[in-house]
């Protein structure tokens, strides 16, 4: 089901199977032909998401680019599936994952090879199947103005080389990605290109924002008074990374 957050942000909850479906977001006026997709989910979810938004009068032609919070498969997973249906949308991507996906280096896409066996094991992947252009690379620090959104990029390692956040500075709303969650949990750091030490300089970054709404993307989100929670979760989670 589509749900608004706040004007200019829809959300597509993730459907879970045997594994975690991410979140997708949409930004922008639901009738403007400049949408942004934040984040797809996993294998054989884009269907879903993409009949749910047609269900709500939006359509894929309205969608002009997908951005990549990071690039592991429970988020990029059905990526195929929302450029078959829209093969006009740009792919934006932190440059460190850009890498990977244009080369079809598919390392950080699995994680470890024990998760790869699993997934291929349920599902039938073809090799370089993750190879991808992308057509912008994002840096971190840059602002985007999508859809009548102005997002600050904020590049923030650690539970993945390139994952980002995006952060809208006026109205204290914070996308997050795997990177901290609404629970008082974190991103997991034992994947590849994961460091646990970048993970905690970045959680000092989302510590110092202020952030009145949190969307992750997975479980649940804040849409308001989210700063001291998020602020808890870092302070709590900061001596254990070493």
């Amino acid at each position: 089901m589509v749900e608004k957050v706040t004007d200019g942000i829809l959300w597509v909850a993730g459907r879970d199977k045997f594994m975690p479906d991410s979140h997708i977001y949409v930004l922008g006026d639901a009738g403007s032909e400049d949408l942004t997709i934040v984040d797809c989910g996993i294998v054989e979810m884009g269907n879903y998401k993409l009949d749910e938004l047609d269900g709500y009068g939006i359509s894929i032609e309205q969608v002009k680019r997908i951005i990549m919070t990071h690039t592991h498969l429970d988020h990029i997973g059905c990526l195929r599936d929302f450029l078959e249906r829209g093969p006009h949308i740009e792919l934006w991507v932190h440059r460190e994952e850009a890498t990977y996906l244009e080369s079809g280096d598919d390392r950080v896409v699995f994680g470890n090879k024990m998760f790869e066996s699993m997934i291929r094991s349920q599902y039938d992947i073809p090799e370089r199947f993750f190879e991808f252009k992308v057509t912008r690379k994002l840096e971190g620090g840059e602002f985007l103005d999508v859809g009548g959104n102005r997002f600050k990029v904020i590049h923030i390692p650690g539970h993945s080389i390139g994952s980002i956040g995006l952060y809208d500075e006026t109205r204290k709303i914070f996308l997050s990605g795997d990177t901290i969650y609404a629970d008082g949990a974190i991103g997991r750091y034992d994947l590849f290109s994961a460091d646990s030490e970048m993970l905690k300089e970045s959680l000092e970054i989302i510590r110092d924002l202020e952030i009145n709404t949190l969307l992750p993307c997975h479980n649940r989100i804040v849409k308001g008074g989210a700063d001291q929670m998020v602020k808890n979760t870092v302070q709590y989670w900061l001596p254990l990374l070493k």
